[in-house]
């Protein structure tokens, strides 16, 4: 394996399964489920037609919305501001078309396996990523209180380093039986799996990420832990994780969500914009060369402003516009803090253990800011040291996290000059475009004071600040400690005949509602979870050679906590 900074952690051998994020909350095969020939399950044909709303045009709802139009039901998709969500990609003014910026989502792991299933399905090619230390990365910078350490791999930093990487490992098998999960979790042994993540559940809900590392022997030394937190592993530093539960980062390790990212070549917003266009050959009750788009004359309707519970236990939708509709089933996908605040909405949507699930939803910050640039210029070498003459960055400075894009040696490219989370992207919020480029230009002359970026800079920039975004107000989830109980409650929302009836229409997506939010997967397997939830409400099945989520819940529930 190529590691990365620090992450030393050992995986199985060559010849082991490939990994997916199979678990360890809900060990369910979604690749498998979308893969089999007998399709995602059907509905009577006396149901055909029948309206169905899907609230958020990111990639969950876009799923939810394509797998329901294939079944013969027709999703009527809102959107307040654009198809893909926090799939964003942007173009720089006065700049070649091809030269664009991922805004949010824009590294993908393999194990993202129901993901990959729809980047095949609309024809999209991928290319490795260039984390820090990866493969697909010439060379990396670690600057740490004023010192600089360029490496090609991590053998070329200092032992320290080496030392917190194994600190690392060490810590995960210790303290959460790294290699036995690891290993369950590629062999799909979902027995094993629900055995050993029941324990880590009961034992480490209530402790934080820097807990966690505190209570273990491999990290007694504060210097291996600052250097770990700004370091960190896969993509760089996790220190802003470090508040949050072991949990969430046990999720993340556990199935190499943060190893051997790859983009979508040309933008990951084309995933969601293809499948709105897409005309499904299989496909119920609709004629062939229907599409979503094709049902919505082309565009989304508008932002939605009120929902309510009327008469029949229907689901009542407003929009924008004043117009509304009312629906037997509704798909929400936005993040959850949207029906505390933007959205006008009646009490009775939802249970009042869910309404305070919501409420205790924590939503982390993320910032970034991009430049174009002439060429690839840090490919470069440095006539006196022979070493690239700029490199991927990482550092305690301001910047924390700089990557350097490109698609060929004498092409435009792209710098994201800045990629922060939490306390690191605030900083950022009160600065214009402008002023953030200038201070990031001013921290990355600290660490280059022989590289003139700007003289190679050939647009304006293009920012973003997740929490500043009105109908997002955060980048991803991620739970705190002692979240558990609430995250189980809005994950399992779509096993609706649990529900008193009076609470039953409308079903939660998007991967906040996932067990791994801030990954692309959890967004499509809980639109896949909603999908069979509408399914099941309008009378329909699943084939029984292809069981879906809620067919097989039973069996595979995410562990239960007393509330007590």
């Amino acid at each position: 394996m190529t590691s990365t900074v620090p992450n030393a952690v050992q995986h199985t051998d060559a010849a082991a399964p490939p990994i997916t994020m199979f678990g360890p909350d809900f060990p369910y095969a979604y690749d498998d489920f979308l893969a089999h020939p007998a399709g995602l399950g059907q509905i009577p044909a006396t149901e055909h037609g029948q309206e169905v709303a899907v609230i958020g045009g990111g990639l969950s709802g876009v799923i939810a919305a394509y797998e329901l139009m294939k079944m013969g039901l027709k999703p009527v998709v809102y959107e307040a501001d654009q198809i893909g969500g926090r799939l964003r990609t942007v173009g720089f003014d006065g700049c070649d078309g091809d030269l664009t910026a991922e805004m949010g989502a824009m590294r993908f792991p393999p194990s993202s396996t129901a993901l990959q299933h729809y980047i095949d399905l609309v024809g999209l090619r991928t290319q490795p990523f260039p984390n820090p230390l990866s493969p697909a990365t010439p060379s990396t910078v670690v600057d740490l209180k004023g010192e600089s350490h360029y490496a090609e791999t991590i053998d070329d930093l200092p032992q320290v380093y080496r030392d917190v990487a194994e600190a690392w490992s060490a810590c995960l098998e210790e303290g959460a039986d790294f290699s036995d999960m690891n290993r369950a979790l590629r062999e799909r042994d979902v027995p094993r799996i629900r055995e050993i993540w029941s324990q880590l559940v009961e034992r480490l809900d209530n402790q934080t990420f820097y807990g966690f590392l505190c209570d273990s022997e491999a990290f007694t030394s504060f210097r291996h832990r600052e250097i770990f937190g700004q370091v960190g592993f896969g993509t760089g530093g996790w220190d802003t994780d470090f508040p949050n539960s072991i949990l969430e980062i046990l999720r993340v390790v556990y199935t190499e969500a943060d190893d051997h990212h790859r983009g979508i070549v040309g933008g990951s917003q084309q995933l969601p914009l293809r499948l709105w266009d897409r005309e499904p050959q299989k496909i119920v009750h609709w004629p062939l060369g229907t599409s979503l788009s094709s049902l919505h004359g082309g565009e989304p309707r508008g932002a939605v402003t009120r929902l309510t519970r009327t008469a029949g236990n229907r689901i009542t939708v407003t929009d924008a516009t004043g117009d509304i509709r009312t629906f037997r089933a509704a798909v929400f996908t936005g993040q959850s803090w949207l029906l505390l605040s933007k959205i006008d909405c009646d009490d009775a949507l939802f249970p009042i253990d869910h309404w305070t699930a919501m409420e205790r939803t924590h939503y982390m910050e993320s910032s970034k800011l991009f430049v174009p640039v002439d060429r690839p210029f840090w490919l470069d070498k440095d006539e006196t040291t022979g070493r690239d003459t700029m490199s991927m960055t990482l550092t305690d400075r301001m910047t924390r996290g700089t990557y350097l894009l490109h698609d060929g040696p004498d092409r435009p490219a792209v710098i994201c000059l800045s990629y922060t989370w939490c306390d690191d992207s605030l900083k950022w919020l009160p600065l214009s475009p402008k002023e953030r480029m200038e201070v990031m230009l001013k921290s990355l002359g600290e660490i280059y004071p022989n590289v003139d970026i700007r003289s190679h800079i050939i647009g304006n920039p293009v920012t973003v600040s997740w929490e500043n975004e009105p109908w997002f107000m955060g980048a991803f989830k991620a739970n705190l400690p002692g979240h558990y109980r609430y995250q189980r409650r809005l994950f399992t929302h779509f096993m609706q005949d649990r529900l008193p009836e009076d609470k039953r229409g409308i079903f939660l997506a998007g991967d906040d509602i996932s067990w791994t939010a801030g990954w692309a997967e959890g967004a499509v397997q809980t639109a896949l979870n909603a999908v069979w939830g509408v399914m099941h409400q309008f009378g329909g099945a699943t084939d029984a050679t292809n069981p879906g989520p809620g067919d097989v819940f039973d069996e595979i529930a995410p562990v239960e906590l007393p509330e007590d």
